[in-house]
């Protein structure tokens, strides 16, 4: 019989998803050890929030001081399975939000409903969230966190199918070996691991990638006084530009403008002045940068929509490894849903182990597939077709002509976007599937709801008011 190996479990990669999925499985008595390459982490203690603002940092992650948001999916997620990380984060002191609180007060909108509780989240921003993480995974049993530990190479074992590599462990950069019954990539969207297992031989994962083909231009504030009230809705789409407000802890917030990568006019937005003339141009942002800038307008790009799934034709091409959270599929971060994504696919992971065990490693490759599938992968699609409709969208803006499509769904999609701050029930259906509470076919199942939707504010010929892309153009140029 084989020697057991001192771990069950190894996890690449440290971050929510990654503790996320480590502290799941542990909760089960297996054995697990996290390897993360970027350094020691900021935990609970004084001023927890502003020591990991301040002074942390994570080199292997780029947008570690960008916007991000922990959505109710995630938030009840962590009540129900991870505790440990919400009494963390109480303790370092998130924002308490819903997120339809402030659209249900718009006039006609009817106020507060029972059950409007799920849409209830506690938020952060990102290294505030994370040391909630490292600090609850620090005091759970089973889980060990190793920190400064690069993964460089991927150990072999004897086949299970013939031709497909067996996972047995990893190397790290000193070349120590480890052994585990299985290996999860949770590395994020820059994750090592495709590139290691593409070593090993064997076919590889079924996978495509396209460019997310957006740059975000975010700014952080402090607020001076009273910070702004909660906006209606978060995310707002115009010619060419969309705009984000993301609350988070201690009165701070972000402010957000989205463009086509490929609107290179629009380049000037990373020069503060030039973000702050072309940010005042727009309704929802109005008050959003009257705070503190804590942060000079960061520029995220370069960023892809990538899938790969690593069961073909109904067999597994590797068995011992799976993939987590962005190292499995990354997706448009506009939506901010990557965060409970992750979290969703790392409690589907340890659900998955904890009905198949370790032993059978393609019944659980297997079966996480199918979970991920059922679960995930609509979410995934649904979000790519959405960047290709916008970024033509935008394309025809820059050419200064109508964008054309005979897509039914991409208009149903923008009618009831522009609808939703004018009736209740689309409010609270927009915010299940925005919040991947619900599907879209799902949430809009009432009957009528959507014919009486389409009846609303100009059907599907509504727009957000707000400046045109030669408005915003000519406030980056002013200077």
């Amino acid at each position: 019989m084989p020697e057991r190996p001192e771990q069950d479990v190894i996890v690449i990669g440290g971050g929510p998803v990654g503790l996320a999925a480590g502290m799941s499985l542990a909760g089960q008595g297996l054995r697990v050890t996290v390897l993360e390459r970027d350094g020691e982490a900021v935990v609970a203690g004084p001023d927890v929030a502003e020591r990991a603002w301040g002074r942390w940092h994570r080199p292997g992650v780029a947008q570690f001081r960008q916007p991000h948001i922990l959505l109710p999916v995630g938030t009840a997620l962590l009540r129900e399975r991870l505790p440990r990380v919400v009494d963390a984060l109480e303790a370092s002191g998130p924002l308490r939000i819903n997120l339809v609180a402030a659209g249900r007060e718009v006039p006609g909108m009817g106020g507060p409903r029972p059950g409007d509780e799920r849409y209830d989240t506690l938020t952060a921003r990102r290294p505030v969230l994370d040391a909630a993480f490292a600090t609850a995974a620090a005091a759970t049993p089973g889980l060990t966190v190793r920190r400064g530990t690069e993964v460089t190479g991927l150990l072999t074992g004897a086949e299970q199918l013939q031709g497909r590599p067996r996972v047995t462990g990893v190397v790290t950069q000193d070349g120590e070996e480890l052994r585990a019954a299985l290996v999860v990539d949770a590395g994020g969207r820059n994750s090592p691991v495709s590139a290691l297992l593409a070593r090993l031989g064997g076919p590889p994962p079924a996978s495509e990638r396209a460019e997310a083909g957006f740059v975000y231009y975010a700014r952080t504030y402090r607020a001076v006084g009273d910070a702004p009230a909660q906006s209606p809705w978060p995310l707002n789409h115009h010619e060419g530009v969309s705009t984000i407000v993301i609350p988070a802890d201690h009165d701070t917030w972000s402010a957000v403008l989205v463009v086509s990568s490929r609107d290179r006019a629009l380049k000037g937005l990373h020069d503060p002045a030039a973000w702050e003339r072309a940010a005042k141009l727009f309704p929802e942002l109005d008050g959003r940068t009257d705070g503190e800038p804590i942060t000079a307008p960061q520029a995220m790009a370069g960023l892809h929509s990538r899938i790969q799934r690593t069961v073909v034709e109904g067999r597994p091409v590797v068995t011992g490894l799976v993939h987590v959270g962005d190292a499995w599929a990354s997706t448009d971060p506009q939506f901010g849903l990557g965060l409970s994504m992750g979290m969703t696919h790392a409690v589907a992971l340890a659900d998955t182990v904890a009905g198949t065990g370790l032993t059978d490693a393609v019944e659980l490759a297997l079966r996480f597939d199918e979970v991920t599938g059922r679960t995930l992968v609509p979410v995934y699609r649904r979000l790519r077709e959405w960047d290709r409709h916008r970024l033509a969208e935008i394309d025809a803006a820059i050419a200064g002509r109508p964008y054309e499509t005979d897509d039914p769904g991409w208009h149903l999609t923008n009618a009831l976007d522009g609808v939703k701050l004018a009736d209740p029930d689309v409010l609270r259906a927009v915010t299940e599937v925005a919040c991947m509470l619900d599907s879209p076919e799902g949430a809009f199942s009432a009957p009528g709801l959507v014919e009486r939707a389409l009846t609303l504010n100009g059907g599907s010929a509504w727009s957000w008011p707000g400046p045109s892309r030669a408005e915003v153009l000519a406030a980056v140029e002013a200077g």
